[in-house]
């Protein structure tokens, strides 16, 4: 799942499969926070694209790495979240501290 996984410029681009549960969050966190670390990127992008499923556990990954990036002055973004994604992250607020793109 590694490919997943991309950097672009300042940007980690994390592709979210299809769906991030306990399981699949343990291994994004862990990774996304060794991209950060060892490229020194400065934002976060998450393409929900492919993701049909999402429990608490996403959430979860997204609060970690805004609050690890944000220590750098970085963002996390949002992308290709379809409308049941979209309202899991309004509903627990999100919203308000990522940017979540169209």
């Amino acid at each position: 799942m590694e490919e997943e996984f991309k950097v672009i410029d300042n940007y980690l681009m994390v592709r979210m499969p299809a769906e991030v549960d306990h399981h699949a969050s343990e291994y994004i966190g862990r990774t996304a926070d060794r991209y950060i670390l060892k490229e020194g990127v400065g934002n976060v992008v998450f393409d929900f694209e492919k993701t049909r499923f999402m429990d608490s556990s996403g959430i979860g990954i997204i609060i970690g790495r805004y609050k690890k990036i944000t220590c750098f002055g970085g963002r996390v973004f949002a992308v290709n979240a379809d409308a049941r994604i979209k309202k899991t992250l309004m509903l627990c607020g999100l919203h308000k501290v990522i940017e979540i793109m169209e």
